[in-house]
């Protein structure tokens, strides 16, 4: 044999070699996979006696009495119930510790339940079931005891199975597709297409990335994109800049739903694939980390409790806010060291109620939502503006009353639960921190979503404090009110200015509307005194504390204030066919202000001082701790202990702080400027109307700086220093920009 050929035949056998030990260790990882998909599926404790009242309740025509099989509608659909009730008896079926393991009667329950679906094939009107819900429950029957089926019963589900692919309509960017992806490559781990499975993968791990807010530009209303992989541009569905997350293109903020699954869905196939060939990217890893940590969690009260402010129609869903467990931070730690001592920490929160170290002033800017936490209180801020709508619309007919809920909603949390299932009972015109007119009735729910009406909408924060903006314009009714909050480590300070209404109704401003818990007191310029349950108004009134939450006024007000059983139903707020209709009553604390009927240039001023005491609310001062200006142009707190100054000009202009320090803004925009032993230490800014290039400041104190993003000019002849600061722009518009001197 020649050397020529002697080398080819070494080579082949190399190459064949190489590729033989890549099939055996791809083998040997899709084992894994498919050994961890199974672990988790069978995990689930099983309820016996569940079991057991399946196997006797079944029809012959493999039907459960308890389900409407006719209804399909958005609002029914009780036909997932029969779908869960499969899985259920596939999990008792291989699980150990279940008294059904290879039972025959399980077994022959399972086949006719799935003989009565496949043969019937029930089509829901909303899009969901057919292709997430649907499939999703039956590759999970598959994956559990599929190879213990008739062949023929299995081949018949597979078409449904199938509705789940990654070119179907609802495969839409963001948050369907990963969940419609993951459906399909466990059933391609199931019938063994190996090659469709790392196509899949690929996908899976591809849609971990921040996508471009199309709301930026005019007329993303009008645009519509179709599902399917084909279609690869997002159109503003995904993770935003700023770890927010849009499930549609209406801007609305879906961070705790959509996003929450998203996330969800991203760190179940991290654990399925870590330490395989199939796992996903360090940068992709990371991405995801910040999304979950900087998105969710500052979200979220302490990392743990959903924040009732950035729910949109789930509201109307019994236990939605109930707290989050553990186990999306525990996946995480799993796979990765990334920022490990925070992943940790959400995870002592959510399983040990350890108490957090993290404060933060967080401005999502794509999504114009705030929050702010201290390690003993939570507050946020909801608005929209004409790049984002207000509220989600009320899909399958749940959220019926959300009207109002984005018109700067301020929701406050101490414990976490102060709002927990409050809805069916809850005063839908007396939004937390909104200021609404007080119609006779609610529109429609067709009438729910509406596109902004304002650009400047905003805040600034160099993400310890922060100033919030919130030029607002209803569109619902002849409204207009300039609302401002300004945040400092134990209080914070509301001004309204310019409330004004065409309207022939009163408006309101509520403070607060939250569960009671224990006693209101008040004081007036007669004392402080215990307010017995009812409803009333009150006169000049210095303060009310309830529930640990102080709410102090900077001259004496007059109060209108709620605390007593209020009776509602859910059915009033989700048509669901599960939804309940017997009457619940809670008890409600609710404390607002009332400017009158067709206010006109009416204004308001509180401060909100959370995790603080009866005793300490009797020597709260306001004037010892804040000067404060509010007026239809600019806005400004000043906290003497911090010597912090925050400001919100509307317009540009030029105010006068203690000392002789002048601050003058060219340009409407939101500013604060850190002092430190009498001189400027620090200055941050933002441009809530998101045109600006550069922001324009003048300063009547001497600043000789230099520094990447921003110029300092010290005019001698005048004693004013002249600084102009590039503004964060693209993808990061209406983010602040911090300037260390």
């Amino acid at each position: 044999m020649h050397m020529k050929n002697i080398a080819n035949v070494l080579l082949a056998s190399l190459i064949f070699l190489v590729f033989s030990q890549q099939a055996v260790g791809a083998n040997k990882d899709i084992d894994i996979i498919k050994k961890r998909i199974f672990d988790e599926l069978i995990k689930q404790k099983v309820d016996d006696a569940k079991v057991s009242a399946l196997i006797e309740t079944i029809r012959d025509d493999g039907t459960w009495p308890d389900i409407d099989y006719v209804d399909t509608s958005r609002e029914a659909f009780q036909h997932s119930q029969h779908l869960a009730n499969m899985v259920e008896l596939g999990r008792a079926y291989n699980q150990r510790n279940s008294k059904f393991r290879r039972s025959r009667k399980v077994e022959s329950t399972i086949v006719k339940a799935l003989s009565h679906w496949v043969e019937k094939d029930y089509i829901c009107e909303n899009w969901w079931h057919n292709e997430i819900g649907t499939p999703n429950h039956l590759v999970h029957l598959m994956l559990l005891v599929g190879d213990k089926m008739p062949k023929d019963l299995v081949q018949k589900a597979q078409p449904i199975i199938g509705r789940a692919h990654i070119d179907a309509p609802g495969a839409r960017p963001g948050g369907d597709r990963i969940k419609i992806a993951g459906i399909q490559a466990k059933n391609t781990l199931f019938i063994g297409d190996y090659q469709t499975f790392d196509k899949l993968i690929k996908v899976i791990e591809g849609e971990i990335k921040y996508v471009e807010w199309i709301g930026r530009n005019y007329g993303y209303t009008f645009r519509h994109h179709v599902g399917g992989f084909q279609n690869r541009s997002e159109g503003g569905r995904g993770i935003q800049y700023g770890n927010s997350f849009h499930h549609r293109e209406d801007g609305v903020n879906n961070t705790l739903s959509y996003g929450l699954g998203y996330a969800d869905a991203f760190i179940e196939w991290t654990v399925y694939t870590a330490n395989t060939q199939y796992a996903f990217a360090r940068d992709r890893m990371a991405l995801l980390v910040d999304f979950f940590l900087d998105g969710i969690c500052k979200t979220s009260v302490y990392g743990k409790f959903p924040d009732p402010g950035a729910k949109n129609r789930s509201v109307s869903r019994p236990g939605t806010l109930k707290p989050y467990n553990a186990q999306m931070a525990e996946n995480l730690l799993l796979c990765t060291d990334y920022r490990k001592a925070e992943l940790q920490e959400i995870a002592d929160i959510r399983n040990h109620g350890a108490k957090p170290t993290l404060s933060h002033a967080t401005f999502f800017w794509n999504t114009e939502h705030f929050s702010f936490q201290r390690p003993d209180w939570f507050t946020s801020v909801r608005m929209y503006s004409t790049r984002t709508h207000n509220m989600e619309e009320p899909y399958n007919s749940e959220g019926l009353l959300n009207h109002h809920r984005g018109d700067g909603a301020n929701h406050i949390s101490l414990t976490g639960d102060e709002y927990f299932d409050i809805f069916p009972v809850f005063d839908y015109q007396k939004v937390p921190g909104a200021t609404i007119v007080q119609k006779p009735e609610l529109p429609a729910p067709n009438q729910i979503q509406k596109l902004g009406l304002t650009d400047f909408v905003g805040a600034v924060t160099d993400g310890q404090y922060a100033a919030v903006a919130f030029d607002f314009k209803s569109p619902h009714d002849p409204l207009i009110a300039r609302k401002s909050w300004f945040f400092f480590d134990e209080a914070y300070v509301c001004l309204g200015a310019a409330i004004s209404s065409r309207q022939s109704l009163p408006v309101v401003t509520t403070l607060n509307q939250c569960l009671m818990r224990g006693n209101v007191t008040l004081q007036t310029d007669k004392g402080r005194s215990q307010i017995e349950a009812g409803e009333r108004q009150i006169e000049n009134v210095n303060w009310v504390f309830h529930d640990g939450v102080g709410y102090a006024f900077t001259k004496p007000t007059q109060i209108s204030l709620k605390n007593k059983e209020v009776p509602g139903s859910w059915w009033t707020i989700s048509k669901q066919t599960s939804t309940p209709k017997e009457e619940v009553s809670k008890d409600v604390f609710a404390l607002w202000l009332d400017h009158g009927v067709r206010a006109s240039d009416a204004s308001y001023e509180y401060i909100v001082v959370p995790a603080t005491s009866l005793e300490a609310m009797e020597a709260f001062k306001p004037s010892d701790d804040f000067l404060i200006h509010n007026s239809q142009d600019v806005q400004w707190v000043l906290h003497k202990g911090l010597d912090i100054c925050q400001a919100v000009f509307y317009i540009g202009g030029e105010i006068h702080l203690p000392g002789s320090l002048k601050l003058s803004s060219a340009q409407p925009g939101a500013v604060m400027v850190k002092m430190k032993q009498g001189k400027v230490s620090e200055i941050s800014v933002s441009d809530p109307g998101r045109k600006a290039l550069k922001f324009h400041l003048s300063l009547s104190s001497k600043i000789e700086a230099k520094g990447e993003g921003f110029t300092s000019l010290w005019d001698e002849a005048n004693g004013i220093t002249h600084l102009v600061i590039d503004l964060p722009q693209v993808n990061y518009a209406g983010e602040s920009k911090t300037i260390n001197f």
